[in-house]
């Protein structure tokens, strides 16, 4: 599974769980999880390499889905597990 395939994984596991995904141009740092008036929503940075979006990515999903209840595809359980910032 290559980087981009892990970025769709972590995308879909994310909008699946209720965030919304918005595309912007944020000059390469990989944008990040927020919460606005009660959603919420992950900047996507469309001028990152999808390396650091993907890592973007996988430290948000923590944050917003219980990982050890739901199946998460091994690579890509992998790839969370090696760029979360949170304890598990």
């Amino acid at each position: 599974m290559n980087e981009q395939q892990i970025l769709e994984e972590l995308l879909a596991l994310l909008e699946a769980n209720g965030v919304t995904i918005r595309n912007e141009s944020l000059g390469g740092s990989g944008g990040g999880l927020c919460t606005i008036k009660g959603r919420q929503i992950l900047f996507v940075d469309t001028q990152a390499p999808s390396i650091v979006t993907a890592a973007v990515c996988a430290e948000a999903v923590p944050k917003v889905a219980d990982i050890e209840q739901i199946y998460i595809k091994p690579q890509v359980r992998q790839f969370i597990e090696n760029h979360s910032n949170q304890v598990s």
